[in-house]
């Protein structure tokens, strides 16, 4: 789809993080953790990680005329969102 747009090829992300990735330190956390503690952080950082996409779904530079990856990205919104709600009740679940 990049040729579509004229797109030559990605953009390099080396150097920083993108918006939801989990860091070394919070994979080290969740390698170390165990039952409800595992439970917690996981939820914390898989919506931490879905609100990222949220993110890069609206970005107004990524929503351009194409009606293909326009409802792709409204697709990824709505079902991050309700993903994202589930999420946030079994994280209250568990404090």
């Amino acid at each position: 789809m990049l040729d579509r747009w004229g797109v030559s090829e990605m953009m390099s992300h080396t150097g920083h993080q993108m918006d939801g990735m989990v860091s070394a330190s919070g994979l080290k956390d969740l390698d170390e953790a165990s039952g409800a503690e595992f439970d917690r952080l996981f939820l914390q950082y898989m919506i931490a990680h879905h609100e990222g996409a949220i993110a890069m779904a609206q970005d107004p530079l990524v929503n351009g005329d194409d009606a293909e990856l326009n409802a792709l990205l409204k697709a990824i919104v709505t079902a991050q969102t309700a993903e994202i709600d589930q999420m946030n009740k079994m994280l209250q679940q568990l404090q």
